[in-house]
């Protein structure tokens, strides 16, 4: 059984104005995914600046999240690190707090042959023992999880039941699909491939514009699973222009702008992250009008 179907948010992590984590903001954060019909709530993932969190601000988001969801949805702790010992630690701690399931990206800059890749997600997932999700992400990390890989991973280990795909290569998630033959789940890992990766037989999305558009981006999912793929496709592609003005600087700060101008407090960035540029501002305000999103100027 899948951790979940549909729509999972990536949450962004709020901060106060001297930068420090903004738990209260945090916790009317989730409540608004909630009530906004999100599946998973995703913490600590790239959307959530968790390369810039401290070791205990990423395991006390993680608490804060488990403790204030409280099992009205599944929760992903993401607790990925470039070193082995280190994603341990974060996992079983996480696993402990009572999370439903962990996000776990390939190792970063050191990276890994498919052999190391193989070596660190087993070792990861046997000593948390939850359900994982490998997150390839080759653009950030220079580390690729070939379909092979993925899926010796899944069908010898029992922790490793899905992947986060955004690779943006949709020839290698059909290679993957066809190999698995079931036996992994995928989620989009990209907001403008929820559809493709749905055809293919993906479970959902692991969404950043969920965090704008919470409703809508369940809906892509729960209508194309539903059956009515027209209506699926339609939403996708009304929502294209906002996904290329949340992506046309790095990710998590146009989204964390989005978050901003929509009124809901998410704060400033940690360094090395900057400020979105104006004219940046300006068009990722105008397709959340266009889209009849109230922005607060």
């Amino acid at each position: 059984m899948a951790i979940f179907t549909g729509s999972g948010v990536a949450v962004v992590t709020p901060f106060k104005e001297d930068l420090s984590v903004d738990y209260e903001q945090l916790r009317k954060l989730i409540d608004f995914q909630i009530e906004n019909g999100t599946d998973a709530i995703i913490i600590c993932g790239t959307t959530g600046e968790a390369s810039t969190l401290s070791h205990e601000e990423h395991l006390e988001c993680i608490k804060v999240c488990i403790e204030h969801v409280n099992k009205r949805v599944p929760v992903i702790a993401g607790t990925g690190s470039n070193s082995t010992e280190t994603a341990v630690y974060l996992s079983k701690e996480a696993a402990k707090y009572g999370a439903d399931g962990l996000l776990v990206v390939t190792p970063y800059y050191n990276k890994a042959t498919q052999k190391g890749l193989i070596t660190h997600f087993t070792e990861v997932a046997k000593a948390a023992d939850l359900p994982m999700v490998l997150y390839n992400v080759p653009g950030r990390t220079g580390c690729n999880i070939l379909p092979e890989t993925a899926v010796t991973l899944a069908k010898n280990v029992d922790q490793i039941v899905a992947i986060k795909e955004a690779s943006g290569n949709i020839s290698q998630v059909a290679k993957l699909a066809a190999l698995a033959d079931g036996c992994i789940d995928i989620y989009s890992g990209n907001d403008d491939q929820i559809v493709p990766i749905l055809s293919l037989g993906g479970k959902g999305v692991i969404s950043v514009l969920a965090n704008v558009l919470p409703r809508e981006t369940h809906d892509i999912v729960a209508k194309y699973l539903a059956g009515d793929t027209e209506e699926s496709l339609k939403l996708q592609l009304k929502y294209i222009k906002l996904v290329d003005a949340l992506f046309c600087e790095v990710n998590p700060i146009p989204v964390k702008k989005a978050v901003n101008l929509m009124g809901m407090n998410a704060g400033g960035l940690r360094m090395p992250l900057t400020e979105m540029e104006p004219q940046n501002v300006a068009k990722l305000a105008e397709e959340m009008k266009k889209l009849g999103i109230k922005v607060v100027e």
